[in-house]
């Protein structure tokens, strides 16, 4: 109650502020529609279409109808306007016009002339935002502008987006790691077509900008009840050949922050960071050709933690796990965009990746006093993973504008080569262990998508199908009195059929807002087994389930607007949440897969308030999520050894509520802020469940509930000779685990970015954790045990960096 007190006073008191100041920005759209005659319906060409500011009859834009009687108006800034037709022989026409901010493109329909009838009638028109959509379901930030973040990874640069945080190297929003991962609109093997996953190797300097969707409408994939991240490639189109070089590196573990125990190999320290780029683009005519490339080196202390597991009994284990990683990621991304003619364009794509991990770990393992080492486990792990994308999109574009019909097919494959050579050393003697993962993914994905600009809106539908498989083979290789589970390899296969139809409606008045979408999906799910597996055999699962979406706003004026948002989403288990083989890089506490697992089904209601003015906006939302099926691991104990095993279990009912706020302002013409707030409550439900490797053990937990939050503070400075500095610092509040908690975390990052060369070259230094703050504890408690763990793990990191632009 204390802490929920505290974090309540917080969240006020970061209210009230933000009520004081926030940005709107200048919106433009694209208008169209036909003239026709009244009488004989016939289209009436060349008339003279001009649109005027209401405030003061100025003229804003204008053109001429062509042969069909069509027009267009391009790049119309957002605000009041009347539109007047004109042409001889014909009465004239003005409509009142108002230009709203959603919608990029609005079909005004016919105007029908004639000698004696005038109308008059208000049409909004919506516009685009690069910053928090007027839907207010999608905040996007350019990574460029990251200034403290420049040179790192993906996961790096997310830190300092408001009401973004890291946990165990997953992204999570408002505490929830339930986040579907897209690059480019697309799942890809990269990021996870599941659970999230390489967000921490993926550099950032490929990267343009970071969509951040909360509540996804119908067209996008049912998974990820916390919501989506997409991440946008750079893309350039100008005329003629262009691109743009960089080179970063970097330092992290300048120092010591924990010795280790005692008789095992050296941490790694003041580890190197090397991240060169390249980005090429020529466009001719009707071609536009494409070619990014990447290549990231890093060495990192991964995890440096220390624990204490406490038995019943009275055993006490001290442990240490230990891992110094070397990982190399290449890109490279290439394709050819071609227009034969204003109508069609067509688009061909790969993305190639290749990223080598080798991790050497020593885990310790001391009694309570550290009189007795009862064991050393030491490992390297030697794995490689292949990436080849392959995608083909063809666009048709209506003679109405935004009237488009797109059909895409994307395939991917990925694998995955990983060799653990393990080395035990106990008291009596020493044995050497070792295992091999081979892992083919496949997918296929067929899209048809489109879209329909109405009167008041437009209508959005389309389809789609997967098939995905993957064949798994794991080889255990025991040594002398190995503790491997030899029975526990061999082969499985993953198999995913998804056919998926939606359509999404959104209707606009100069007051009210509707969108109102369907996705309806069905899933058919087979995990083949090995039969000679001593556990688990062959299972699967199917569903047909309807996926509705509504947003309801109500826009008090220009400035104002309330919304409400109601989502369905479905998360899958991952292949690997399923995958029956235990991983030993730890070999006390195994984790393992089941395939028993079923999905968790999310209900989320969100209601959101944005306030702009002229130097700022404010943004405020409520929401609450009800989970069943809530997929989460849970560890037990074997009666008879102290070994824990980590299981992916369905743990029952669960619900999130919460709040958030963001304030933006550009206080100075030479300092801006963004400062956001989240608190959450986060409740499990009393549960039961029983993990069944390698023998059926039963855990029951009763309700479990905390009062979290977090709170970030970005500031940007924009000094003479264009030198940007920013801070920015994020405090992360103690939260719930399975069955557990972790503590609170605090840290600061800052950068300095200066332009030169005519603002064709950039220099920047940044530091990331500058006060070497941030560690992560950890409290679990289960049936027989509880751990208490501390994990020292590299967090400060400074790098330094060049890009060039051509």
């Amino acid at each position: 109650m204390k802490n929920f007190s505290r974090m309540s006073w917080l969240f006020l008191i970061v209210s009230l502020i933000f009520c004081q100041f926030a940005s709107a920005q200048q919106k433009t759209v694209i208008v169209s529609g036909q003239l026709k005659d009244v009488k004989l319906g016939t289209t009436i060409p060349y008339g003279s279409i001009q649109l005027k500011r209401k405030s003061d009859l100025k003229f804003a834009s204008g053109t001429v109808s062509d042969e069909q009687g069509r027009f267009i108006l391009k790049d119309v800034p957002s605000g009041e306007y009347f539109i007047e037709v004109s042409l001889i022989g014909y009465q004239p026409m003005r409509k009142e016009v108002s230009l709203g901010k959603l919608s990029q493109y609005l079909d005004l329909g016919i105007f029908e002339l004639s000698e004696d009838n005038r109308t008059l009638q208000t049409v909004e028109i919506k516009g685009t935002n690069n910053g928090l959509s007027e839907k207010m379901d999608k905040r996007s930030y350019n990574v460029g502008k990251n200034t403290s973040q420049l040179g790192g990874s993906v996961l790096q640069a997310m830190q300092n987006i408001p009401g973004v945080t890291i946990q165990d190297g997953k992204v999570q929003l408002r505490g929830n790691d339930k986040v579907a991962v897209l690059i480019d609109g697309k799942q890809n093997a990269i990021t996870g077509f599941g659970s999230q996953a390489g967000l921490d190797n993926l550099p950032a300097s490929a990267i343009d900008r970071i969509e951040i969707i909360a509540n996804p409408s119908a067209k996008f994939d049912a998974n990820g009840n916390a919501g989506i991240i997409n991440i946008i490639y750079k893309k350039n189109k100008q005329e003629g050949f262009n691109g743009k070089i960089g080179l970063s590196s970097g330092l992290g573990a300048l120092w010591i922050r924990e010795e280790n125990y005692p008789g095992i190999r050296p941490q790694y320290q003041h580890t190197p960071k090397i991240n060169p780029s390249i980005s090429l683009n020529y466009r001719k005519n009707k071609v536009n050709t494409f070619l990014q490339g990447d290549y990231l080196y890093t060495q990192t202390l991964n995890r440096n933690e220390f624990s204490q597991r406490i038995f019943d009994d009275g055993t006490i284990l001290n442990q240490q796990v230990k891992r110094n990683r070397n990982t190399s990621f290449s890109t490279v991304k290439t394709g050819l965009d071609f227009n034969p003619n204003e109508h069609n364009s067509f688009t061909i794509a790969a993305y190639l990746n290749r990223e080598k991990i080798l991790d050497r770990g020593d885990i310790p393992y001391f009694n309570n006093d550290f009189s007795v080492r009862n064991r050393l486990w030491q490992f390297l792990e030697d794995e490689v993973k292949y990436t080849a994308t392959g995608s083909a999109v063809y666009l048709h574009n209506f003679p109405q504008p935004g009237h488009t019909l797109t059909a895409g097919l994307n395939f991917t494959w990925h694998r995955e080569d990983e060799k653990y050579n393990f080395t035990n050393i106990l008291p009596d003697f020493t044995g050497e262990d070792a295992f091999k993962l081979l892992s083919d993914e496949h997918v296929s994905d067929l899209t048809v998508d489109y879209i329909k600009p109405m009167k008041h809106g437009r209508l959005e539908a389309g389809v789609k199908y997967r098939y995905r498989s993957i064949p798994t083979n794991m080889q255990f290789f025991p040594g002398l009195n190995s503790p491997i589970d030899v029975n526990a390899g061999g082969q499985a296969d993953y198999r995913e059929n998804i056919p998926a139809v939606y359509g999404n409606y959104i209707f606009e008045t100069n007051k009210i807002e509707v969108e109102a979408g369907l996705r309806v999906e069905y899933a058919s799910i087979d995990y083949l087994v090995n039969p000679n597996h001593n556990t688990y055999k062959s299972d699967g699962y199917d569903y047909l389930r309807p996926l509705p979406n509504v947003r309801f706003a109500y826009k008090f004026n220009a400035n104002n607007r309330i919304t409400l948002f109601y989502n369905a989403r479905v998360d899958r288990p991952n292949e690997v949440d399923i995958r029956i083989f235990p991983k030993y890089d730890e070999p006390e506490l195994l984790k393992v897969g089941n395939p028993g697992l079923r999905p968790q089904y999310t209900n989320a209601l969100e209601l959101g308030y944005k306030y702009n003015w002229a130097n700022g906006s404010l943004y405020g939302t409520g929401f609450y999520k009800m989970i069943t099926g809530t997929i989460t691991r849970i560890a037990t104990q074997v009666p008879g050894n102290t070994i824990l095993y980590n299981i992916f279990q369905n743990a029952g009912k669960s619900h999130q509520s919460g709040g958030e706020l963001l304030w933006q302002q550009q206080a100075k013409s030479w300092f801006s802020f963004n400062l956001s707030g989240t608190v959450y409550n986060n409740t499990i439900l009393a549960f039961s469940v029983e993990n069944k490797y390698p023998v059926p053990t039963v855990y029951s937990m009763a309700t479990q509930s905390m009062v979290s939050g977090n709170v970030k503070l970005n500031t940007n400075f924009r000094l003479k000779e264009d030198i940007d500095i920013q801070f920015s610092s994020t405090y992360l509040a103690p939260d719930i685990i399975p069955q557990g908690k972790i503590g609170s975390r605090f840290s600061a990052d800052m950068g300095v970015k200066k332009l030169i060369q005519r603002g064709q070259g950039e220099l920047f230094l940044n530091g990331n954790d500058i006060f070497n703050t941030l560690k992560i504890k950890k409290e679990i408690f289960g049936n027989g045990f509880q751990l208490h763990s501390t994990d020292y793990y590299e967090t400060q990191v400074f790098r330094v960096g060049y890009s060039y632009k051509f």
